[in-house]
């Protein structure tokens, strides 16, 4: 891997944008295709040092690696548009995918393009904040990857070279971390019903690391509500596709439905949240 190699990301949101903007900090050139995307990414986009394609093809045809991180729900259509223009570098498929999924994605990408499977755990890489890429794929495309982000706040875990492995891991940490959010929000929106959510925060505190005492992070979960149900959902998947009862994970996912008008809404409190639910169902 050199500095002449060339990165572009499809199609980046806070996180995706973060991602890229450590592998720039490099020196890397990294492409993005603003193509359809909202006034909002173009400046996140800009501020992070990315360079503009106006068509995807012309993106395609200048990398070596394309990244790409998108809501799940746009995930395979992206990645068909990737194998009808025959990408033939290195894609890193890095949604919240199950590992059924992309396996179904690296058997359309695969036909001219080297599959990488990947996996964003953690905050996006900004001011202080770290990030670790998972990725599970042939070696020299991993290694390819991971020289992208040396020195960087994004590591670059390498789990062997089974595709599904880096999704699997995804699909299990949002198993928990995201259900486990829904459950702390409707916990703390019955104990107020019935006038005891003091009470319960108390008990709650008595254990150390419960998300039942973040009671500022039900307005969080709200306002992501619209990207974390469609992650449930294809944790979902996977569980099934382990073997395992889907019904939880499917159950939270359904609640986080209710909230996706709260997208992005930064100035709802718990109780504004707490309130759509009783009204949305």
């Amino acid at each position: 891997m050199t500095a002449a190699q060339v990165l572009g990301v499809l199609h980046p949101g806070s996180m995706g944008t973060a991602v890229a903007a450590c592998a720039a900090s490099t020196g890397t050139r990294v492409l993005w295709c603003p193509a359809g995307r909202s006034g909002a990414s173009v400046r996140r986009a800009e501020q992070a040092g990315l360079e503009p394609v106006p068509v995807l093809e012309e993106l395609l045809a200048q990398c070596d690696v394309v990244l790409s991180l998108c809501p799940p729900a746009a995930a395979e259509d992206v990645a068909d548009q990737v194998a009808g223009l025959g990408f033939a570098g290195v894609f890193v498929e890095g949604n919240a995918v199950s590992p059924g999924r992309m396996v179904r994605i690296a058997e359309k990408v695969g036909r001219s393009a080297v599959v990488v499977d990947g996996a964003v755990i953690g905050s996006p890489p900004v001011g202080a904040k770290r990030c670790a890429l998972y990725l599970a794929g042939p070696a020299g495309a991993t290694a390819a990857v991971e020289a992208l982000f040396t020195g960087t706040a994004v590591s670059v875990p390498v789990l062997g070279d089974e595709l599904g492995r880096a999704s699997g891991l995804k699909a299990a940490y949002t198993a928990y971390q995201k259900a486990s959010r829904v459950l702390a929000a409707l916990a703390y929106g019955l104990a107020e019903h019935h006038g005891v959510g003091q009470e319960l925060l108390d008990v709650a505190g008595k254990r150390v690391g419960s998300y039942l005492v973040e009671t500022d992070y039900i307005a969080k979960t709200a306002g992501r509500a619209w990207r974390w149900a469609p992650e449930l959902e294809e944790a979902a998947d996977a569980l099934d596709a382990a073997g395992l009862p889907d019904e939880l994970l499917r159950a939270a996912a359904a609640a986080l439905d209710l909230w996706t008008d709260a997208k992005d809404h930064r100035d709802l409190t718990a109780q504004d949240a707490l309130a759509i639910l009783k009204e949305e169902r």
